[in-house]
């Protein structure tokens, strides 16, 4: 019952964001630790243009302002992470796609994202433990 109270979309989209870099972080070390090996296809997670896809479906549903009006398709729920495996490509003759300085690049990026998020997470939870606070005096 306190969940659903204390549930909000921002505490969900900022927990998917935080599960996805994490998820990216394991896939670009898998990426890393398989530079070398023959035949080894890089992989990636897609989530920004899934969030993204979702929030446009979200403003495009029209609210409804009485019990009567037709329900429109409340989108922004289904914006999971998805791995990618780039199989089309080879930059090296043994079969191997990954790009070591490409995945570093990306591992910093992830790593500065990952922490914007959680300091983000951390600020709305500081927020409403102070609207909370508040509200007891």
């Amino acid at each position: 019952m306190v969940r659903s109270i204390l549930s909000s979309s921002t505490e969900n989209v900022l927990e998917k964001a935080l599960g996805a870099s994490a998820l990216r972080h394991k896939i670009i070390s898998n990426n890393i630790a398989n530079v070398n090996t023959p035949e080894f296809k890089r992989s990636s997670v897609l989530f920004e243009e899934r969030l993204a896809e979702a929030l446009n479906e979200t403003k495009a549903t029209p609210a409804r302002t009485n019990p009567r009006h037709l329900a429109g398709h409340n989108g922004g729920g289904d914006f999971n992470p998805v791995i990618v495996t780039e199989t089309t490509t080879s930059i090296r003759a043994d079969g191997n796609n990954v790009d070591i300085d490409a995945e570093m690049a990306s591992l910093a990026k992830n790593n500065i994202y990952y922490n914007a998020v959680a300091k983000e997470l951390s600020r709305y939870f500081s927020n409403l433990k102070a609207a909370i606070n508040e509200g007891r005096r």
